[in-house]
């Protein structure tokens, strides 16, 4: 047997960005359509990119006339050397030349980090999705004016992979923290154990993930640690937002028997069920119970597999009372591994045409 511990969640994109101007201006282009799938580097938005391009047009020209400024430079310097070689010149006006060409050599740089300034000025005219993945609706329409890093212009989240985030209460934890230590089942923190997912309308566990994040602390405040395992969604039908019941790898294997649930019997604080003795009487027998599978309970101790269980007649039965047994059969019921609430039902439409 293998036990899964229940959460619940939601589903969350692993990014998820606010599209903000990077540079004034004002929208000339929307290059998409609103709630469509986007790829990473497409364009979304066109600020006017005239008065940048402008600009870059105006450091290109200081470039060059700072080439020009530091290749005179220089052809002064080596006749000044020349001079200065033969004392034609002085020192002080060889140390002034050299002077003037380390003045000339800055002025190109600088002049050149301008350009690459500009440059990607005019890149940021050109708004891109950061990401492949979903954009919302336009927060701005043609003409409008933006602010470098102030005005939102929409919104991008991922798709494919995507998170689905719980929060599990201590008591969780603790168990598999021991269970991490015994070697039975590996920590989240440092295993991606196996995470089943299944939607708000769903019978089924549909939806397969690993554990990837475990917070470094429990909440005071509530008790419980934050996590999230990673979802595949390659065909985008997973949302962020949505609601899901999580089953988590709850332990490692283990060998248990399985019997109904009508066969189990509540004395106070214990858990019973009555096998068959040697000379044909019913034995009470305490038992610990585990969660159900495939329509049938886990004993985890308390039965042997040699063990006769008594599952019918339970209302008659008392302690050490004679019974005449008939060989039975307890078959898994695979349709009972079902949810564990119940799944929500289709609306249905408020109107309707006929043609």
């Amino acid at each position: 047997m293998t036990d899964w511990d229940d959460y619940t969640g939601r589903f969350v994109a692993a990014q998820d960005a606010e599209i903000t101007a990077r540079v004034n201006g004002v929208i000339t282009q929307i290059h998409f359509r609103d709630g469509q799938d986007v790829r990473q580097g497409q364009p979304l938005f066109t600020i006017d990119p005239r008065p940048y391009r402008a600009a870059l047009a105006q450091a290109e020209a200081q470039i060059a006339r700072a080439q020009a400024a530091l290749t005179n430079a220089r052809q002064v310097t080596e006749r000044s050397r020349q001079l200065a070689s033969a004392q034609a010149v002085s020192a002080e006006e060889l140390e002034n030349n050299v002077a003037a060409e380390r003045a000339a050599t800055a002025d190109l740089a600088a002049g050149r980090a301008a350009a690459s300034a500009a440059q990607l000025n005019l890149g940021f005219t050109t708004v891109r999705a950061p990401f492949s993945g979903r954009v919302s609706d336009r927060r701005v329409s043609l003409g409008d004016a933006v602010a470098q890093g102030t005005t939102v212009l929409t919104r991008v989240v991922s798709l494919n992979p995507i998170r689905f985030e719980f929060e599990g209460a201590e008591s969780f934890y603790l168990k598999n923290l021991r269970q991490d230590e015994r070697g039975e089942r590996g920590s989240s923190r440092t295993t991606a154990n196996p995470v089943q997912i299944q939607l708000a309308d769903e019978t089924e566990y549909r939806w397969n993930g690993r554990m990837e994040f475990l917070d470094n602390a429990v909440d005071p405040n509530s008790g419980t640690i934050r996590a999230h395992a990673v979802v595949s969604n390659p065909t985008r039908f997973l949302t962020p937002g949505m609601f899901g019941r999580a089953r988590l790898l709850g332990s490692g294997t283990y060998r248990a028997m399985l019997v109904p649930d009508e066969a189990i019997v509540t004395d106070q604080t214990r858990r019973l069920v009555y096998v068959v003795s040697k000379d044909n009487k019913a034995t009470p027998r305490v038992v610990e119970v585990g969660a159900k599978a495939e329509g049938l309970r886990i004993i985890r101790d308390g039965l042997a597999p040699t063990d006769r269980v008594i599952i019918t007649g339970l209302g008659r039965l008392q302690p050490g009372a004679p019974v005449n047994p008939k060989k039975g059969v307890i078959k898994p019921d695979t349709s009972k591994q079902a949810a564990p609430t119940r799944p929500i039902e289709e609306p249905a439409s408020g109107q309707a045409t006929v043609r």
